[in-house]
């Protein structure tokens, strides 16, 4: 039996985590085991999507982290790391100046990734098997702070993939046009009108806590009006009472609606009624990319 010690560095639009996975070879047989999961609220796309630019404060708080995450993989004895950054730093008119800064005085080298890069690293995985072996044609969805990734897959493959410049911190700062949301409508009807059902699989941290909030079991679906019903719930709040009522961090009770908001409407537009929650995403990815391109 092996054992390896590998990480991933999520560095998303409204936090950033950092997942540390056992991965366990036996025989055959590999497991993924989770070791640590750490997140950090630093919140880069109000700068990236409003200013253009990382402020110096928040990459100060980037250094500050990065630093503790280089510590972190120390203590649980590393031996990969990859950290990748999406749409808030890959926007930033100084995002290289970020990541070289970031190097020199954390020591942790970041790679800023496109949407397509992203799916990737998700797609080249093992994560959705389980999916693709139960139904035939599903579309995949991850809502970030600046960007909505879609993914069509039939019979196991890749029929469509495309990003669109829909995310909960654009949302939040009113920076999505109304003509965005006709492209990813007209997108999502063009490429699902051939099949008659598609099954929506959903990723991000605000469906995952969507669907803790909804009592859900693993494996279990999260319904379309199921999904309206929570929205409804959560918009009958104001963000302090919404924090108590539903036990949400602050960096998440402000853009809970509007990712719900994203995922409804490509529920109803891709003519699904139920929705997978896998509860994996870009780190968990890393992880599994590592390892094939590794030890694989």
């Amino acid at each position: 039996m092996k054992i390896h010690k590998l990480a991933g560095i999520d560095i998303g639009s409204n936090s950033v985590r950092l997942l540390v996975s056992n991965v366990i070879e036996s025989g055959e047989t590999i497991l993924f085991k989770k070791s640590s999961l750490t997140r950090l609220p630093i919140r880069l796309g109000p700068d990236a999507f409003g200013e253009g630019k990382i402020s110096e404060s928040n990459l100060k708080r980037l250094i500050a982290g990065m630093s503790a995450y280089r510590k972190i993989m120390e203590v649980h004895g590393v031996e990969k790391y990859r950290a990748c950054a999406t749409s808030a730093l890959r926007e930033s008119k100084n995002g290289i100046q970020v990541v070289e800064r970031i190097y020199r005085e954390s020591g942790v080298n970041i790679e800023l990734i496109s949407g397509k890069e992203e799916a990737r690293m998700i797609f080249s995985s093992d994560m959705i098997g389980d999916v693709a072996e139960a139904h035939e044609t599903f579309l995949y969805i991850d809502v970030g702070g600046g960007s909505t990734e879609l993914t069509l897959f039939h019979k196991g493959e890749i029929r469509n993939s495309r990003s669109f410049k829909i995310g909960t911190i654009r949302l939040l700062k009113d920076l999505v046009k109304k003509k965005r949301w006709e492209e990813m409508k007209e997108w999502i009807q063009e490429k699902t009108e051939d099949f008659d059902e598609v099954l929506m699989v959903g990723s991000g941290g605000n469906i995952n806590r969507t669907f803790k909030l909804a009592q859900k079991r693993k494996g279990e679906t999260m319904t379309l009006k199921g999904l309206r019903g929570i929205r409804e719930q959560i918009l009958n709040f104001d963000d302090d009472q919404r924090m108590i009522e539903f036990d949400l961090n602050p960096d998440r009770t402000d853009v809970l609606p509007h990712a719900l908001r994203i995922y409804i409407n490509a529920m109803k537009w891709a003519g699904a009624e139920e929705m997978i929650v896998p509860k994996k995403g870009l780190a968990d990815g890393i992880v599994r990319f590592l390892f094939r391109e590794h030890f694989q």
